[in-house]
């Protein structure tokens, strides 16, 4: 399917980078709308999108090594202009004569940038600032095509250059603007969009919601579609969005797979029948997905079988709806870089989501992922633009393989009622002590290891349950909350005095990176 077309787009070329999304979102906080594609993307495909500027990712690889991602020469005598960052500015800078060398000194955290030129990318910035640095080559040498140099830091001459000759125009940074480390970061990003490429700046989420249903629409046409409503933040958002673009054409099913939160389907089942009037079928498939589960310990094994049960369970389904032929899932894009399904397919596969990388390839559904491009927190926003209450809007994430992935090792019926009851325990002292918006996930974890205790004068020998807190703004990257430590002793002594069965309870501190924030 051909991309849209907006009034002001900028497309970011990605070749791999683990922030190369927080480009796109940067852009888009600046109001200006941003797609990821690939980095061979056509120059006729660049013309047919018509975007006001591009960026250039960064990403892990060498520009001299062989099969290092690369892209059209021809890009940058578009007119378009062009910002490349860290590989990016690298890539562009060789392609257009400069040469690009392993560092002397490679350069990895803060630096100090000096800006010798002040003028359009650099507009305002301070002559001295910090920045965030992540290399081991760096242009160089500049050539005869006529680059300018902007900044440099002690050890890295052209940390920001310009060339603008020839109908290029083109500007490279070798830090991350992208990321919070660089404190002037979100200045330099607006500067190039407003004052190298002439956005104005007028888009806004209620913009993406008017064009994605309208996209719906074209796509779906008079077919029927189903979709995977869990009753988290992302199904609810992409469930109203679809009811929103097709009504009657619209049929939901909510799984009960005996994964879930304790009340979770009664909650369900009130909120999308009642509420918001959508067709709600409720397939109980559980006795089928413990069947699938048991004796299995891999979490990766995990995710595949309750992938594979999951169509199975919609194929059935689509039977009652009158053969549906979309299958409707709310996929973010943290799922799609975390599971390896980036746009320059160089992403390493941190865990294998069972809602991008775990369906199987002889579904009979073609899929619809109407949330694809957003982080958790634009989703938010739409669901408030949307008009989702906002009990739903500012609800926590729940993974798509529901508890199987918080039960480490095999799963039972057992261990996930105690996790059950641990789980409820912990996120009503964390709703009572007003901790819930202030925390973006908070979960309990049944860990495959018992400890010694002791409950009045007998010895136990019982299960440990971790608990888990973050606080983050895309799920990207993420640190552990600091809960007041009396909260989590009430949670402690409530968990191990009303939950038989468990006798210790453990406090994760880990951030992400290096851990991730579910535990498999």
């Amino acid at each position: 399917m051909a991309q849209r077309v907006h009034d002001e787009l900028v497309i970011v070329l990605d070749f791999g980078s683990q922030t190369a999304q927080l480009i796109a979102r940067r852009v888009r906080e600046a109001g200006v709308f941003s797609m990821m594609v690939r980095p061979d993307i056509s120059p006729a495909e660049v013309r047919t999108m018509n975007p006001k500027g591009i960026i250039l990712s960064g990403g892990p690889s060498s520009v001299y090594e062989a099969g290092a991602p690369r892209c059209d020469p021809a890009i940058f005598d578009l007119g378009i202009p062009v910002l490349g960052i860290c590989y990016g500015m690298q890539l562009a800078c060789q392609t257009m004569g400069g040469k690009v060398s392993p560092a002397g000194h490679r350069e990895f955290g803060r630096a100090n940038l000096t800006v010798t030129d002040k003028s359009d990318l650099l507009a305002a910035i301070p002559g001295k600032t910090s920045v965030w640095m992540s290399h081991g080559d760096q242009v160089t040498g500049l050539g005869e095509a006529g680059f300018e140099t902007l900044a440099s830091t002690p050890t890295c001459p052209q940390a920001a250059v310009r060339l603008v000759k020839g109908g290029r125009t083109f500007y490279g940074v070798q830090f991350h603007p992208e990321v919070t480390h660089t404190p002037h970061g979100g200045e330099i990003i607006r500067n190039f969009l407003f004052e190298v490429c002439g956005c104005s700046g007028t888009w806004k989420m209620a913009d993406f919601a008017k064009e994605e249903i309208a996209r719906i629409r074209e796509q779906v046409g008079n077919d029927r579609v189903i979709c995977g409503l869990s009753g988290g933040v992302d199904s609810s958002v992409a469930a109203v969005l679809l009811h929103e673009a097709i009504r009657e054409q619209l049929t939901c099913v909510f799984v009960d797979n005996g994964l879930l939160r304790k009340n979770e389907r009664e909650l369900v089942e009130a909120t999308f029948k009642d509420h918001f009037k959508i067709d709600l079928r409720v397939a109980d498939a559980s006795d089928a997905f413990l069947s699938d589960l048991a004796g299995v310990t891999d979490p990766q094994e995990k995710r595949k079988r309750i992938g594979a049960r999951f169509i199975k369970v919609f194929d059935e389904a689509s039977d009652s709806v009158g053969n549906a032929k979309y299958l409707a899932q709310g996929t973010l894009y943290p799922d799609v870089i975390e599971s390896g399904h980036g746009h320059a397919g160089q992403s390493a596969n941190i865990k294998l989501h069972h809602n991008v990388g775990g369906l199987p390839a002889d579904m009979r559904f073609r899929l619809i992922e109407p949330l694809r491009n957003l982080f958790k927190d634009e989703v938010r926003q739409l669901g408030e633009v949307l008009g989702i209450p906002a009990q739903i809007v500012w609800r926590h994430p729940f993974p798509g393989p529901g508890l199987a992935v918080r039960v480490l090792g095999e799963v039972t019926r057992d261990r996930l009622e105690i996790l059950r009851d641990c789980d409820e325990i912990l996120l009503e002292e964390i709703v009572a002590n007003e901790l819930y918006r202030r925390t973006s996930q908070v979960f309990a974890v049944l860990l495959p290891v018992k400890s010694v205790g002791v409950m009045g004068d007998g010895r136990t020998y019982d299960s440990v349950v971790a608990i888990r807190a973050v606080e983050t703004q895309d799920f990207m990257t993420a640190d552990w909350a600091r809960i007041p430590f009396d909260v989590l002793a009430t949670i402690s002594n409530r968990i191990i005095n009303e939950v038989r069965g468990v006798n210790r309870v453990v406090y994760d501190i880990s951030s992400k990176p290096p851990a991730t924030i579910e535990w498999e």
